[in-house]
C-alpha cells in the first residue's frame, strides 16, 4: 500500500518538536547508567509491574466472568487485543510501536469491577457524594498519577510517574466518539482540562491510533463472545451475516472485523486526512456498533448482573463508610480488629499508604510509613469528603473476585 510509513514524519521520536513536552514526568525519575530503555519503554515497564495492570485479568469486560468461564473476554485480554491492534498499525504507518503499546496496555488501568455497568454504580455514588462523576478515563488517570505505587531500586514505594503522552493517551481513549480522520489535537496543557469523556483528542498520533484500535478490538471480540453464551439468536446471527457480504465475508467476528479495518485504515491514513477508515468501513462500523449494543450490551440477559453488581459495591461502600471516625479512624479499626473482615483490614492496611501518619497510630499502621514517599493523598482523615474519595478509590480498584469476596463476607455476620 502506498501509505507505507506514510506518518514517520510525526511519529514521536526525538525528533519531533514535541518530544520534550510529551515526555515530561511530574517528577524526575531515577536513573540507571546501564539502561538501554526510552521513556515510553520504560512507561510500559512500569505499567506492566503494577498491581492496577495485574489486576485487570480478574475484572469484566462486558460479560460477567466470576463462574470461571475460561472463554470469555476479561479485561486484560481486551488490552492485549487493542495492543495487538494499535501496534500494527503503528508499525505500518512508521509511528512509536513503544509509546503505542505503553497507551494501549494503560488505557483502561481505571475500570472498576463489573465493567461500564460498575463504572456507572460508582459514578452515582461519586455524584452524590462528592459532587462529580467516575469516568474510567480520567480515574486511570488519577491511578497512575496518585494512587498506584511501585517500588524503586531502593525500596521506596512511589507513584507511576508516567509521561505525558501515556498519562494523555489514557485520559483521551474513549472510543464512543464517532469520528472519522481523528488528527492529534494541536495545542498542549494539563490535563485536568478532561472534564468528560472524549472532549479532546490525544497529543500524538499514537494515542489517536490507540483510540480507533480499542473500538475494532471490542467489537469483534463482543460479538465473539456473545455467541458463545447464546446472547443472539438465528435472526441476529443472520443480521451478523448481511453486514459482513459488504466484504464478500462470510462472517462478521473478531478475526474478520480487525483484519478489515486495520488493513482499510492503513490505506487511507494520511497526515492530511488523519487517522481514516474508508466511507464503506466507517459506516459498517458504526453498523456493527449499533448491533452490538441493541442486542448484547442493552441485552435483557445483563439486568441480573447489573442488580448484582449494584448491591455488591453499595453495601461495601455503606459498611467503609460506617467506620469512618475523621482523625481517629485508623486506630477504630484497629480497636474492632476490623470488624474481623478481610476486606476492611486490606482497606485499612492500604489507606495508610496515603495518610499523614503519626506516633498515635498502632504498628501496623505505621510500618511502610517511612519507604512510602507518595503524596499523602487523605491526609489526616480529618475531612469526611476526603475519607469519601478513599473509600471510592478503592471499591474502583478492586477485581470482581474481591468485590465478590467481600460481600460474602458481609454475609457471614
Amino acid at each position: 500500500m502506498e501509505t507505507y510509513k506514510k506518518l514517520s514524519s510525526v511519529a514521536m521520536t526525538s525528533e519531533n518538536p514535541l518530544w520534550k513536552q510529551m515526555t515530561k514526568r511530574e517528577r524526575d525519575m531515577y536513573t540507571r547508567g546501564d539502561d538501554v530503555r526510552s521513556p515510553f519503554a520504560r512507561d510500559y515497564t512500569r505499567i506492566l509491574h503494577s498491581l492496577a495492570y495485574r489486576r485487570l485479568k480478574h475484572k469484566t469486560q462486558v460479560f460477567f466472568n466470576a463462574a470461571g468461564n475460561d472463554h470469555i473476554c476479561t479485561r486484560i485480554e481486551h488490552v492485549s487485543h487493542v495492543d495487538s491492534v494499535a501496534n500494527t498499525i503503528a508499525n505500518y504507518l512508521g509511528l512509536n510501536e513503544e509509546l503505542t503499546k505503553s497507551i494501549a496496555v494503560a488505557h483502561d488501568l481505571g475500570h472498576a469491577p463489573f465493567g461500564h455497568l460498575g463504572e456507572s454504580i460508582i459514578s452515582k455514588l461519586s455524584e452524590k457524594y462528592l459532587n462529580e462523576k467516575f469516568w474510567h478515563e480520567k480515574n486511570g488517570v488519577y491511578l497512575v498519577d496518585k494512587v498506584e505505587l511501585l517500588e524503586d531500586n531502593e525500596y521506596n514505594l512511589l507513584n507511576l510517574n508516567l509521561t505525558y503522552a501515556v498519562r494523555d493517551g489514557i485520559i483521551s481513549h474513549c472510543g464512543e466518539i464517532d469520528q472519522n480522520g481523528i488528527k492529534p489535537r494541536t495545542d498542549y496543557f494539563e490535563l485536568e482540562k478532561f472534564i468528560e469523556p472524549g472532549l479532546y483528542q490525544a497529543a500524538t498520533w499514537e494515542g489517536c491510533v490507540v483510540k480507533l484500535s480499542d473500538k475494532i478490538a471490542y467489537l469483534g471480540r463482543d460479538i465473539e463472545d456473545a455467541i458463545r453464551l447464546g446472547y443472539l439468536n438465528n435472526e441476529q446471527k443472520n443480521m451478523l451475516r448481511d453486514m459482513a457480504r459488504i466484504n464478500d465475508e462470510k462472517a462478521v467476528n473478531t478475526t474478520v472485523i480487525m483484519h478489515n479495518m486495520i488493513i482499510d485504515l492503513c490505506k487511507n491514513s494520511s497526515i492530511e486526512n488523519g487517522l481514516s477508515l474508508s466511507e464503506t468501513m466507517h459506516q459498517q462500523l458504526l453498523t456493527i456498533k449499533k448491533f452490538n449494543y441493541d442486542y448484547i450490551y442493552n441485552n435483557n440477559r445483563l439486568k441480573p448482573f447489573e442488580n448484582y453488581s449494584k448491591l455488591i459495591i453499595n453495601e461495601i461502600f455503606n459498611d467503609l463508610m460506617s467506620y469512618y471516625k475523621g482523625e481517629d479512624t485508623i486506630n477504630y479499626l484497629d480497636k474492632i480488629k476490623f470488624n474481623k473482615r478481610k476486606f476492611v483490614e486490606g482497606f485499612a492496611t492500604w489507606i495508610v499508604q496515603f495518610c499523614d501518619i503519626d506516633d498515635s497510630y498502632p504498628d501496623w499502621a505505621k510500618r511502610d510509613d517511612k519507604r512510602c514517599k507518595n503524596e499523602k493523598i487523605y491526609g489526616s482523615l480529618s475531612d469526611e469528603k476526603t475519607y469519601i474519595r478513599a473509600v471510592i478509590d478503592f471499591i474502583s480498584g478492586m477485581t470482581d473476585v474481591y468485590a465478590i469476596n467481600s460481600f460474602e463476607e458481609l454475609l457471614d455476620c
